[in-house]
């Protein structure tokens, strides 16, 4: 499949093969298996949480708000998946490298406003390439963390 790109300085005519790139996306199917692991295990910490699933470009794929979960929570969750995405690593990761100081102090203030303390993960294929990312957030950021990793664990399975 070639996408035409528009035209180049020289008037050259842009395409690019997209197969080619071997760009791996989370499909729906994948991102409500993520979500519906992800709310089994807040059930089972008797917890109501906003759960967001991106997918590979950072775009929202799956969301669901828990019965009673906080309404100031929902952009949290899905800033936190979209942190997640956008350095392919966990968002409390980013709160460590991001400290007064660190590597990437103020990075929180990019990209529309980042998420830096734990609850979002990074989605990841067998081969450790990322294709999505989990938010979640409702409760202590540990909590948030485990439900998040239910829902990754999900696509490992």
């Amino acid at each position: 499949m070639c996408h035409n790109l528009g035209y180049t300085n020289f008037g050259h005519l842009l395409e690019i093969n997209m197969d080619s790139l071997n760009i791996k996306d989370i499909s729906l199917q994948q991102a409500n298996t993520v979500l519906e692991k992800a709310k089994a295990k807040a059930i089972e910490l008797n917890l109501k949480m906003n759960i967001a699933v991106v997918d590979a470009g950072g775009n929202l794929k799956a969301f669901a708000r828990m019965d009673g979960a906080w309404l100031g929570s929902i952009d949290i969750a899905i800033r936190k998946a979209r942190t997640a995405r956008f350095f392919d690593m966990p968002t409390g990761e980013v709160g460590k490298l991001s400290q007064p100081g660190a590597s990437l102090y103020n990075i929180e203030h990019s990209n529309g406003g980042l998420i830096t303390f734990p609850g979002g993960l990074p989605i990841k294929d067998a081969e450790g390439n990322v294709f999505g990312a989990i938010g979640v957030s409702g409760d202590i950021v540990e909590n948030d963390n485990l439900v998040a990793t239910a829902g990754v664990k999900a696509i490992l399975n």
